[in-house]
């Protein structure tokens, strides 16, 4: 089977569709840490000006400890808030681009079998082995891409968990930290 030039120019115009998709899914990505950071800058600026404030009509140094504690807490749940939008930016782009290479993929495996089924049509008398050995081959890869696309959605999902559990952790830290202050 050859390929005809129509075949070949829609490759390539659905591989520069796909190219400017994924740029376009980059730049969406950038955009929102580009937000996520400015927001946050902004929120941080705002919350120095007013523990600065706080900071100058503190009248003893039991009060100062007391302010100073209290900001352990909110810091710790901003940074846990901060470091979850970051990662929801990065997996959400990240699995933008997988469904992109999964798409292509599977395109690209039909193609394949499909030229594979058309070669076995027109071998010759006697190559029936060969025919079966590359069909063989051609399901055992598919077999294997499906397992790896398998491993890794599980690896990402105990990646998210763990990523839950750790900042759960250091909020309830923070916490227990900001109460044994406040006690003494």
């Amino acid at each position: 089977m050859s390929l005809t030039t129509e075949q070949i120019l829609a490759a390539h115009k659905a591989n520069v569709e796909t190219l400017f998709g994924l740029t376009t899914k980059a730049f969406e990505g950038i955009e929102k840490l580009v937000e996520l950071n400015v927001t946050a800058s902004r929120a941080a600026l705002q919350e120095a000006a007013s523990h600065t404030q706080a900071v100058l009509n503190v009248k003893d140094a039991q009060e100062l400890l007391a302010l100073q504690a209290s900001l352990f807490q909110p810091l710790a749940e901003k940074t846990a808030a901060y470091s979850r939008h970051l990662y929801d930016i990065a997996s959400g782009t990240g699995a933008e681009f997988g469904k992109a290479v999964e798409s292509k993929t599977t395109e690209v495996q039909k193609s394949f079998v499909g030229l594979v089924d058309n070669a076995a049509k027109n071998a010759p008398a006697g190559s029936e082995t060969a025919v079966a050995v590359i069909k063989s081959a051609v399901a055992a890869a598919n077999n294997a891409f499906e397992s790896v696309q398998k491993a890794v959605k599980q690896a990402s999902d105990v990646a998210e968990a763990n990523f839950n559990a750790v900042a759960a952790t250091a909020v309830n830290a923070a916490k227990t930290g900001t109460t044994a202050a406040k006690k003494r």
